[in-house]
This record gives structure tokens, sequence and C-alpha cells, in this order.
């Protein structure tokens, strides 16, 4: 981290906010509303930022840009239902980006998909991978499968709307992958620019946020989830709710992949958020 980095990451939380009000304010400013898309995943930090974009937005009397689900093929019940209850309380227009090529040849996951079947596009993405085998199984956050079912996905959505801003809820604390990251951000393969509203909000400052303004959230994160991925790949370590855990010293992600965590960082040289 920087210095930079730092001053921002401890900064109260109401200027926390008014910073990324701010970020939110010059994406609005650079980019049409046809160019900019929101990627919502319904966790606690999506929904955090698609509050923030609707704060600016309602001051502003601006339209909220749409926003962008990735069906990875492998969804909690409970994460469509928080996305259907905020989408109708919010007015939000909801686009799903899907990978069908890659789910429609898979009725369960774990079943094992031949690269074969698969079209160009999908195929030349294996290739991209080094991955050499003649099948892969269905697993949504497994190397091959993030890459297809998320990566692929999202830029294909992308290519195909002209987008040419697309904004995530990554945060710098999240993954030591993610630490390097600026505000916005250029992308290649397509041209367009991450936004990344909340990159110096903290674990704990998303949960102050979401009760001190009463932001809806999952029903998991009760449970004792505190980042949702993949149904199939993703556990809880406690069985308390989140926000009542030692977020300052556990690991957030502990329940996610770990597979998928050591290898982030070339996830994210693919594509990947």
């Amino acid at each position: 981290m920087n210095q930079d980095t730092d001053r921002l990451m401890g900064l109260p939380l109401e200027e926390k906010i008014e910073q990324s009000k701010a970020v939110i304010q010059e994406a609005l400013e650079r980019f049409s509303q046809d160019e900019l898309y929101l990627a919502w995943t319904g966790g606690k930090d999506s929904t955090t930022m698609l509050w923030l974009y609707r704060q600016v937005c309602q001051e502003q009397n601006r339209p909220l840009p749409r926003a962008m689900f990735i069906d990875e093929g492998h969804v909690f019940e409970e994460i469509l239902e928080l996305v259907d209850k905020v989408k109708d309380l919010w007015n939000v227009d909801v686009c799903i980006a899907k990978n069908t090529d890659v789910s429609d040849r898979a009725k369960h996951v774990g079943d094992l998909i031949h690269v074969a079947d698969l079209n160009e596009r999908n195929r030349k993405e294996i290739e991209k991978l080094g991955y050499q085998e003649d099948t892969f199984p269905f697993e949504p956050e497994s190397f091959v499968g993030n890459h297809l079912m998320k990566t692929v996905a999202m830029n294909v959505f992308m290519e195909q709307r002209k987008v040419k801003a697309l904004s995530t809820a990554i945060r710098w604390d999240e993954q030591e992958a993610r630490i390097e990251e600026t505000f916005f951000s250029p992308r290649k393969s397509p041209d367009h620019t991450r936004v990344h509203p909340i990159l110096h909000f903290k674990e704990r400052d998303i949960w102050d946020t979401i009760h001190q303004y009463k932001i809806p959230f999952c029903s998991l994160y009760y449970q004792g989830y505190r980042s949702l991925g993949a149904k199939g790949s993703t556990t809880k370590n406690s069985d308390i709710p989140a926000w009542e855990q030692d977020l300052e010293n556990t690991p957030e992600r502990a329940g996610r992949g770990q597979d998928k965590e050591q290898i982030m960082s070339q996830l994210r040289s693919l594509g990947y958020m």
C-alpha cells in the first residue's frame, strides 16, 4: 500500500462515502447512460455500491445506470431473492450476462464438458489458459470455469452492448491481487474503463454503511457467510452474523474456493474483476 491508499482507508466513514460519491460523479460525467454499467453480484459490496450510485443519481435527478448480473451457473437462491427484492425496490434495470454455450452442456455442477463441443470463442478462451485436456468439469469457480462463466460472459456482454465503463465493487483490503487498483482503470479486450468507487472501504465500513443507511442485504450474511461466490464452493466459517465476527483479524474470503484465491492475479490478468 502507498501513503495515499493508507490515507483514504483511514478516513472516517462519512468522508469515505463522499469520496465514493465523487468517483461516481466523475463516472456519470465521463460516460453516458448507455456506456456505463454497474456490476452487481447481489453481495454486500456491490449492493452498497449500487446504493451509492442511487444516492448520487437521486441528488442530481439522473437515471440510475443499468446493472449487469453475471449468472455463473450455480447461484445461491438467497442471492437471487435479494436481487429481485432490490430490483423492484430501487427500480433497477438488471441485465443478465451468462455463457450459455457452456452452461447448457451441463445439467449439474461437476458434469464433464467436452471442449470440442464449445463454440469457437470459448475454445479460443480455453487455449489462452494453456488448458490442454479434452474435457473439464463444470465448476463455476475453477480456473477454467471462472474464466468462461464470469470473465468471458462479462466480456461478451460488454462487446455486444458496446459498454465503455464497468463499475465494480472491489476493495483494496479484500484481496492482495487488488491492492494496486485505482478508482479509474483502463482495460483492454474489450477496451473499457473499470470504475472502482469503494476501493478505500474496509469490510467493517461496508457493514457500518449497510446498518446506518438500512441498505438491504442477502440473508446468507445472517447465517455467518462473509463473502459470497458460487453456491458449490462457498462455505461459512462461523454461525454468527458476518458483521459480528472478528473482521479485523480473520480473512474475509476464507470461505471462498481457495484454489481460485491463489490464482487471483492470473485470473485478473485475463480480465476478471
